[in-house]
């Protein structure tokens, strides 16, 4: 099997990749299609807004700032077809973030471009639940045969940390990888760079966060006292990107202390406050638009506006965020087999998930939680580092029809209320 390509290689495929980006820039010349697509995201974004001259330049702008898309293949090597229409059925899409910097100087000198957060949504077929899955930075995964973005294919490398994949082949290098990791057909995905976080949080006026404790990092520039924080711009990315100063300092600790930060995040969306407030809504269609770069099959708003009416109703506790299984290997992470496959297989098959872990070495309970909302259950996870095999425990229904996962998968709902947790030796 192939290795990594080195840093310099690595840099010259994504100078290389230059003039195909390029190409697809050049789609902005079909202005008929493109301006279109534009008006549609600039309706559902602009819907409650009665000031035509506002209206007028919503449409503008929003079509003015669509990204060009990425164009995704098949396991096969086969070209993702874009989808017209309506949202039917399950669908899946990937979300990765970048650390690059997004070219911005003001992140300093930048070295791979890794993907640190890599996520996948997943719907329901009945629309009725929605899981966020978070997928370990250093966790140790099969890398499929990539497309090289300068034509032919990149070898398959069986195992290497699975935020090499958007260095070694892209977006479609990461779809693939996990597509073959979950064995889930991935035909939507996205790239959002720093600078993308910091326009999502200040379009929704900042997200509200609990800390347990005063964290101060210095590597990210997070600096929060405990209690609640409204967290945006620059704090709500030094947020997302800690892990020195959050449970015990590992990525692991870094994605609970993130999925305090997202169930915030959409029970902030889906407040009234937001949903109500028409440039709350078009803020937040202008920053996905103009920050993400989406595959081929996503740049659609038509695609993008059934995929929000199919998540709009889904109650906050349907809403699960969960650490794809795991177990300390090595100098990183390896799978849980036994406790993937319960996941997976749930998830395949329409089933909803219910957690009996605890929320994650990154986070603990809020113990004023309002009382419209549900306290994050479980004791709080220590900081010693996970150890151990897979789990062994056998996939059991719960009396709501949903499939239990293991005690030692970590993760909550929206409606949980959490507090980031400290680092802590």
């Amino acid at each position: 099997m192939s290795e990594l390509p080195t840093r310099a290689q690595a840099r010259a495929k994504e100078v290389s990749a230059g003039p195909s980006i390029a190409r697809h820039g050049r789609l902005k010349q079909r202005h008929p299609l493109r301006f279109l697509l534009g008006m549609l995201a600039a309706i559902v974004a602009v819907v409650g807004v009665s000031t035509a001259s506002v209206a007028a330049y919503a449409v503008w702008d929003v079509a003015a700032g669509l990204k060009p898309s990425v164009k995704l293949v098949d396991a096969k090597g086969k070209e993702v077809v874009p989808q017209v229409g309506a949202m039917n059925g399950a669908f899946n899409v990937l979300l990765a973030g970048s650390d690059s910097g997004g070219g911005n100087a003001a992140y300093g000198e930048r070295g791979e471009v890794l993907n640190d957060v890599t996520m996948l949504l997943h719907v329901s077929a009945d629309h009725k639940t929605a899981t966020v899955i978070s997928f370990p930075r250093d966790m140790y995964v099969s890398i499929p045969s990539c497309p090289d973005p300068k034509g032919g294919s990149f070898d398959a490398m069986s195992k290497q940390k699975i935020n090499n994949t958007l260095s070694y082949g892209g977006l479609a290098c990461t779809v693939l990888t996990v597509q073959k990791l979950t064995g889930l057909d991935i035909p939507y995905a996205g790239v959002i760079e720093f600078d993308g976080v910091i326009e999502m949080s200040n379009a929704v006026g900042g997200v509200p966060v609990c800390v347990a404790g005063d964290i101060n990092d210095p590597y990210t520039g997070l600096d929060v006292k405990a209690g609640q924080n409204t967290l945006e711009g620059q704090q709500a990315l030094a947020f997302l990107r800690t892990r020195h100063g959050v449970g015990d300092g590992s990525d692991l600790g870094r994605i609970s202390n993130q999925q305090v930060f997202l169930s915030s995040l959409v029970r902030t969306i889906k407040s009234s406050d937001t949903l109500a407030n028409p440039v709350k809504v078009y803020g937040l269609a202008k920053a996905a638009t103009t920050n993400i770069e989406l595959s081929e099959s996503l740049n659609n708003v038509t695609t993008i506006a059934s995929m929000a009416a199919a998540l709009k109703n889904i109650d906050l506790s349907q809403m699960v965020f969960v650490q794809y299984p795991n177990h300390y290997e090595g100098d990183g992470v390896a799978p849980s087999t036994d406790a993937a496959d319960t996941l997976m297989t749930a998830l395949k098959n329409d089933q909803p998930i219910t957690l009996t872990g605890d929320t994650g070495v990154g986070s603990e309970a809020d113990p004023n939680a309002p009382a419209t909302g549900t306290p994050a259950t479980g004791a709080p996870a220590t900081g010693a580092p996970a150890t151990g095999t897979p789990s062994t425990d056998a996939p059991t229904q719960s009396t709501s029809g949903s499939v239990d996962l293991p005690s030692d998968v970590h993760g909550q709902t929206a409606n949980q209320y959490t507090c980031s947790k400290p680092y802590s030796d």
